[in-house]
């Protein structure tokens, strides 16, 4: 094995045979990590694909997308040529996202999650972006300055780095209000702003949380009518981190 990499939401494992292991989870997949030997906490019929060394076992459960390709033919790939900008590459072009994003003839919750827009945000980030940035998700894309565009992908930048280490995801700032991190140590305020918040008042003004399915991707959206109205973003926002 050679490297890990991600575009997207695509994993790629790359050999030192010239083919590379690609996987997508989508909403039911999952990887687990074994010691040698250890019982795995899904059953064997799950599993769609295994790496063993002497010292782990990673498997893949219940994954749609495993394919073992030529990894010089990962630049024709139907799935990952289309892609847009990936957040979480240093080399990002955010400018080109910024103008993809404007180009979309859907609403902006919509554009967020179409990954030839841009890449890697999901289902979580898409409302928890919304909410932090306070823009109304029902308007459309093409609606927004180049200003406001690059400060909502700014966001997802920030919230897509800050849980980079895994488990849960955060997006609310720690007990002393610095950014979102997930693997701060001693940080006390875990959660999220309006994700699974249906129904139960805003952290910020106390209004009803909603969520609807939308979009053709059939994702939940969350969001606070109050926060977030048609009326126009108030650019309530957390601090950016450095680097």
């Amino acid at each position: 094995m050679l490297a890990v990499s991600t575009r997207g939401k695509h994993l790629l494992v790359d050999f030192d045979d010239g083919l590379t292991l690609h996987t997508h989870l989508q909403m039911r997949g999952t990887w687990h990590r074994y010691r040698p030997g250890e019982r795995w906490r899904l059953p064997a019929d799950d599993a769609v694909a295994v790496l063993e060394t002497h010292s782990s076992v990673a498997v893949c459960f219940r994954a749609p997308t495993v394919e073992l390709l030529e990894t010089r033919a990962l630049a024709w790939h139907p799935l990952l040529a289309h892609l847009g900008p990936d957040l979480l590459d240093p080399s990002c072009d955010l400018d080109e996202a910024v103008r993809r994003l404007r180009a979309s003839s859907r609403t902006i919750a919509e554009a967020l999650l179409d990954q030839g827009i841009v890449a890697g945000i999901g289902n979580v980030y898409r409302s928890e972006i919304l909410f932090v940035r306070a823009q109304d998700p029902f308007r459309p894309a093409a609606a927004l300055s180049e200003d406001r565009a690059a400060e909502l992908l700014a966001t997802a930048q920030d919230l897509l780095r800050a849980n980079v280490q895994g488990g849960d995801r955060v997006t609310l700032p720690d007990a002393s209000g610095a950014p979102p991190d997930a693997s701060a140590a001693g940080s006390r305020q875990r959660g999220r702003w309006v994700y699974r918040r249906a129904d139960r008042p805003c952290r910020r003004c106390g209004t009803v949380i909603r969520t609807q399915v939308i979009g053709p991707l059939s994702g939940r959206l969350y969001w606070c009518p109050g926060c977030q109205s048609a009326d126009g973003p108030q650019d309530r926002h957390f601090p950016r981190r450095d680097g």
